[in-house]
């Protein structure tokens, strides 16, 4: 389960926070997340630790451990492939729907992101460009006005941003990005697809450089 309802505001923070650890590769792959260590850290009770471990298990970044721990997940050769796959069967369709459905105040939006991250990019900044890089996808699955789809992607989103996040290549991925925007802009859905498949292709090559596994 995501943090949500149920959840107190402070356990949403906590998790909001190791997820984002997570992600920047703060907490590496293997670190322990023990609830008395964590809640001492980050100056609160151990029960929103714990509700805060508890989503971050459903959300598929986090191995619990008996008692009171959990790990930072280690994906696989073969969890970083299965996530390409569903990745590369989801954005083919996703960025068609948006060049397709988009609006003008959404473009304007995905304009932004773009923006910071050819900035960041530029800068060296590494942490900001992949957000913003993430931000940019996550926009393009809202202009695709699907709500199945939606629904779909929020169940994968802490791994979806796991795997976006896996490169150093900022401004490669920042001119993809700048490329598929304008294919989007100009609602140019033929376009789009080729554009989608040489992003997935440069991802896959990108997150096995990252993580040291070899992809097929």
């Amino acid at each position: 389960m995501a943090a949500g309802a149920g959840f107190t505001s402070e356990a949403v923070r906590v998790t909001e926070r190791i997820r984002n650890e997570i992600i920047d590769g703060v907490r590496a792959p293997g670190s322990k997340l023990v609830e008395r260590d964590l809640a001492l850290e980050l100056g609160v009770s151990r029960l929103p630790v714990r509700e805060a471990l508890q989503a971050l298990v459903a959300e598929g970044i986090v191995t619990p451990r008996p008692r009171s721990w959990a790990i930072v997940r280690e994906f696989t050769a073969s969890d970083i492939a299965d996530l390409i796959e569903v990745r590369a069967s989801l954005e083919v369709l996703t960025f068609k729907l948006a060049a397709q459905r988009h609006t003008r105040s959404a473009l304007a939006e995905l304009r932004e992101a773009l923006d910071d991250e050819v900035r960041s990019a530029a800068a060296g900044e590494a942490r900001e460009a992949r957000r913003a890089g993430v931000r940019f996808h996550e926009i393009v699955t809202r202009m695709a006005g699907n709500e199945l789809l939606l629904e779909v992607q929020a169940s994968l989103s802490a791994r979806m941003r796991w795997l976006l996040s896996q490169h150093d290549d900022l401004e490669g991925i920042a001119q993809e990005h700048a490329e598929l925007y304008e294919a989007i802009a100009s609602r140019n859905v033929g376009g789009v697809e080729p554009l989608v498949l040489a992003h997935l292709e440069t991802s896959r090559a990108n997150a096995a450089e990252a993580t040291g596994h070899r992809l097929a």
